[in-house]
């Protein structure tokens, strides 16, 4: 069980110098564009008064998540872009998978918990206060960091337990993920592979199945809704989808497989680690009068 690699290199997302030079003006102004972007959105509801509904309160912690799933990988993706070896140490490397799955799978819980609390206001709007009270709000964000953290604790003690003894210490990614580390293990890891895999489907398919569920007995319920309180329900959560959308669908195609690296892995993962986490401040604001008086309000004070 004894490691001989210390540090691991990365291929990165490009070898092509040129290429990588625009790539990293891109992701420099995407990087940027993801932390104003969600501490807007964190600050304009923290302020706000009109924002102090649970949908809100899940929002400014899907930032909070998206700043931070963001900052585990982009930075070094960026630094990486301009220098010819990318270099990154063992323990950096474990600390980066689990940050990577502890916010990826914080994200995923709070998003089925936002698509439920959808379902509540809309199919029982008298109850909505007393159902998605403070404390089951506050509930809902504390077991998604702690579903996130538990399922990133065991896909990290797995990788840990594997024998990475060389000479082969390429990454073939930008990051440190499950995957490509596993092709580097001195072991068969079949076996392992096919339990992450399961592990990873289990996850995503029962809030899938939640998400699905929610958004059905939303639909049904709309038919009774007046034509203006329709189009308002649909807006809300035509917003929320479009998020789901983003980011579960790269992520099942990453995840939910045994563990084989395909070239398209790399150009999948952006879309997950950095597009996605800058999209959804203009998906929830430009959408959304209120966020947008909010903002208005916030800068008249400044």
């Amino acid at each position: 069980e004894n490691k001989s690699i210390t540090e691991f290199i990365l291929h990165g997302l490009t070898q092509d110098r040129t290429v990588a030079k625009v790539c990293f003006l891109l992701f420099s102004l995407f990087y940027i564009t993801i932390i104003f972007g969600n501490l807007l959105i964190i600050i304009t509801i923290r302020t706000s008064e009109q924002l102090n509904s649970p949908m809100y309160f899940f929002l400014s912690y899907l930032s909070i998540v998206d700043i931070s799933y963001s900052t585990v990988s982009a930075p070094k993706l960026i630094h990486d872009l301009l220098v010819e070896e990318k270099t990154i140490s063992f323990v950096g490397c474990m600390a980066q998978l689990f940050g990577t799955h502890f916010f990826g799978c914080s994200e995923i819980f709070l998003l089925t918990a936002m698509a439920y609390d959808r379902c509540i206001a809309i199919c029982k709007p008298l109850h909505y206060t007393r159902i998605m009270s403070q404390r089951v709000c506050g509930s809902l964000v504390a077991a998604s960091g702690l579903g996130g953290f538990v399922h990133s604790l065991v896909q990290t003690l797995l990788v840990l337990q594997l024998p990475f003894c060389g000479p082969n210490n390429r990454i073939d990614h930008y990051f440190c993920d499950i995957h490509p580390l596993l092709a580097l293990a001195c072991t068969d890891t079949y076996t392992l592979s096919v339990s992450m895999g399961v592990n990873n489907s289990v996850i995503s398919l029962a809030c899938f199945v939640v998400l699905a569920v929610s958004y059905a007995v939303i639909l049904v319920s709309l038919r009774t809704h007046s034509p203006k309180g329709r189009l308002k329900a649909l807006y809300t959560c035509t917003s929320h989808i479009t998020v789901v959308v983003l980011f579960f669908g790269p992520c099942i195609y990453i995840y939910m497989r045994r563990s084989t690296t395909f070239p398209a892995d790399k150009v999948v993962s952006v879309f997950y680690t950095i597009i996605t986490p800058m999209l959804n401040p203009f998906i929830y604001t430009l959408r959304n009068q209120e966020v947008k008086n909010g903002m208005k309000t916030l800068w008249r004070r400044t």
